[in-house]
């Protein structure tokens, strides 16, 4: 059980978490084909890539084949893959750039970060900066929503988002639809309501080969979403990560304690299977409310 202050700790990394970007106009749009300098940016992991599209296009304008093309049509890739513009950044990477997660830092706690460890090194972390594709022609329909010059469908997917996870934690999404729209844009700062935890609002992602009826699935991601209670049924004793999955995909999770054929992978970190998912929820969920988790195959 992490003390009040390992919480905090761990909420503070979380929320000032960041990754370095590196991302390059498509040569197929650029009138200088490869030739473009790149945009480099550091960008918060609990973000999402499209807030970037207009300083983007402001910056690329000058080398775009159609220069007069707006903002909005914009959709990034990594290694030809569409990333969806409605998962966080930090899930994005998680999910797709192959870099190691973290590991535990050790028997201190299940939540507790090394305020010690500093290391940057690329066999930590992975290859860094992350290197995307900024595309502003051929959008990908089968597989991206397309967004709006006011950013309303953007806006609309989180609100939903949103709901559907307070729906999943209280029962009821009232607190969330009463909300004025000034005040659906504050919901960066998270609802503090200490009555009890109905469900979990978790989704994993894990990886999937494409089918006969679906060649062409961005990434081949496959999202695992249930009912998750945050105590064992019948009883008061808290669920865990690892009964959880347990349960969900009990196939790739067949132990209750120790990972042995995947990893459940948070925030980039790998996450010790005897972790509370109501303590996981309180200090680790993204902006939206979920518990985003990743899934990294052993072996």
């Amino acid at each position: 059980m992490a003390s009040s202050k390992q919480a905090q700790s761990l909420q503070d990394a979380i929320w000032n978490g960041s990754l370095p970007l590196e991302i390059r106009l498509s040569p197929a749009e650029c009138r200088v084909y490869d030739l473009a300098d790149p945009y480099l940016i550091q960008h918060p992991r609990l973000s999402y890539l499209p807030f970037l599209l207009p300083r983007l296009h402001a910056f690329f304008r000058s080398f775009l084949i159609n220069p007069d093309i707006p903002s909005h049509e914009g959709w990034f890739s990594f290694e030809e893959i569409p990333l969806k513009w409605h998962y966080p950044l930090g899930l994005l990477y998680d999910l797709f750039s192959g870099a190691a997660p973290s590991q535990s830092p050790g028997p201190h706690s299940d939540l507790d970060p090394d305020p010690e460890d500093h290391s940057t090194s690329a066999a930590k972390y992975g290859p860094l900066p992350w290197r995307l594709t900024l595309h502003f022609t051929e959008w990908p329909d089968e597989q991206l929503v397309r967004l709006d010059g006011e950013s309303k469908v953007l806006h609309d997917a989180f609100i939903n988002s949103v709901k559907e996870a307070d729906f999943l934690r209280n029962g009821t999404a009232k607190g969330i639809m009463s909300l004025s729209l000034d005040d659906s844009t504050r919901l960066w700062t998270a609802v503090q309501d200490r009555a009890p935890l109905r469900h979990i609002p978790l989704k994993i992602y894990l990886p999937s080969l494409p089918s006969i009826s679906s060649p062409t699935g961005a990434g081949y991601l496959r999202v695992v979403q249930s009912l998750v209670t945050p105590t064992l049924s019948g009883t008061r004793e808290p669920q865990t990560l690892g009964s959880a999955l347990y349960l969900l995909l009990p196939t790739l999770f067949p132990s209750r304690r120790t990972p042995i054929l995947a990893k459940p992978v948070l925030h980039g970190a790998v996450v010790p299977m005897g972790a509370s998912v109501e303590e996981l929820l309180r200090g680790a969920a993204y902006l939206d409310g979920w518990l985003h988790l990743g899934v990294v195959m052993m072996g």
